[in-house]
């Protein structure tokens, strides 16, 4: 399955952190956070990643070649910070089928095999890793509403008054189905195309999306302190054995 990590983003909020390389290059325990995306993303058989680059692309091009772990590379530039819908149209001609997507900001110890079973076996038209998060953080989140069979509904953009507390995480599978989607997206109020925007059209155009709830952890790198937690989380380890398996998300009263 073919793999497309997110990486153009600028991460100014990481300042001083990135004032001198992209996001994806900033070291957590010793490694940036792209070779921890790529690391999970061989782990689970990828046979080619697509990175999707913008801000300093060069570094990141020259950091990785055009192979990582004899897993082939290919780079597509995102000439404008327009979001993440944007950013994966410009992999839409290299996709065969259906593929994982990874946000290469994030640094995942859980249970990302799951949510790629459950793609391959069901042929969903997507599937997520959601995370529960205490309610008052969810509206900093795209938001899912799920339904009894652990199905999304809904996908809502930081709302203020949140329907549940499970989030997107960063990790999906697609089908190519996807970049219809995108297509049709409107720009946000904040002038970005919008991946949940291209959800919710996946939706109510009848596709069926598996919420896949998480096992273990995810840091989102945003600030320089989540790169330090990220860091205490590596040291302490991850046994997902001991997490006892993932289980299929249910609606969040």
């Amino acid at each position: 399955m073919q793999a497309v990590v997110i990486a153009a983003g600028e991460g100014t909020r990481l300042r001083p952190l990135t004032e001198d390389k992209p996001k994806g290059l900033v070291e957590v325990a010793g490694e940036p956070i792209l070779t921890h995306c790529f690391d999970r993303l061989v782990e689970l058989d990828a046979d080619e990643l697509l990175v999707v680059v913008g801000y300093k692309k060069e570094q990141i091009i020259s950091r990785y070649g055009d192979a990582y772990e004899g897993v082939p590379i290919t780079y597509c530039h995102q000439r404008e910070p327009l979001g993440i819908a944007h950013a994966l149209l410009t992999t839409e001609e290299h996709i065969d089928d259906e593929f994982m997507m990874m946000l290469g900001d994030n640094v995942f110890e859980a249970n990302l095999a799951d949510v790629v079973n459950r793609q391959q076996e069901d042929r969903a038209d997507a599937a997520f890793l959601v995370e529960e998060v205490p309610w008052e953080e969810a509206s900093r989140y795209g938001v899912c509403d799920t339904n009894d069979y652990g199905e999304i509904e809904d996908v809502i953009e930081k709302p203020d008054d949140p329907p549940s507390n499970l989030v997107m995480t960063g990790f999906y599978t697609f089908t190519p189905a996807i970049f219809h989607a995108c297509h049709l997206v409107q720009p946000s109020g904040r002038g970005e195309y919008e991946i949940s925007d291209a959800i919710d059209l996946l939706i109510k155009s009848g596709r069926t999306i598996d919420a896949i709830r998480m096992e273990g952890w995810r840091i989102d790198v945003g600030y320089p302190a989540d790169r330090d937690e990220a860091e205490r989380r590596l040291e302490e380890g991850y046994d997902p054995e001991a997490e006892g398996g993932a289980e299929e998300a249910e609606a969040t009263e």
